[in-house]
């Protein structure tokens, strides 16, 4: 079996990256590794249809994100996990997350997915697939709990 020592794992605070977090964090606590905790911000985009956000409300919505990740790095730490970090970045979900793992030589992402399929699979699209076809690491994906 691997030996996981640098894990990612990736949050945008569903009940999915969650069951995530916890994985991660156990698996942390068992090869005594790294977690670090990423969340990707994605502004919104510019149009000309749209107004321009003002940059204090980009920045007041990146400390209420810290705040937030924040929670939950302290959960990851209750859960056994000796090295947490976390983080927040900006730009789109998939290309941050594996650019993220490559730049930090991460061993294994550990993320949530959330199962869509259909029209909703093709109109939102699949971060965890993207993830798991471009990662320069191995990538376990997790499925909400059954309820």
């Amino acid at each position: 079996m691997a030996t996981w020592t640098r894990i990612c794992c990736p949050i945008d605070f569903s009940e999915t990256s969650r069951v995530a977090m916890e994985e991660a964090a156990e698996l942390a606590r068992l090869s005594q590794g790294e977690l670090a905790l990423l969340h990707v911000f994605e502004p919104p985009a510019a149009t000309a249809d749209l107004m321009v956000t003002p940059p204090e409300m980009l920045d007041q919505t990146a400390r209420e994100l810290e705040r937030k990740l924040e929670l939950w790095k302290s959960e990851a730490e209750r859960r056994g996990a000796k090295v947490v970090r976390s983080l927040v970045v900006s730009g789109a979900a998939a290309t941050e997350v594996v650019r993220f793992a490559r730049e930090g030589g991460y061993d294994l992402v550990v993320m949530g997915t959330h199962g869509r399929r259909g029209i909703r699979h093709l109109v939102l699209g699949s971060v965890a697939e993207r993830v798991v076809r471009e990662a320069p690491c191995a990538v376990l994906v997790v499925r909400p709990r059954s309820r």
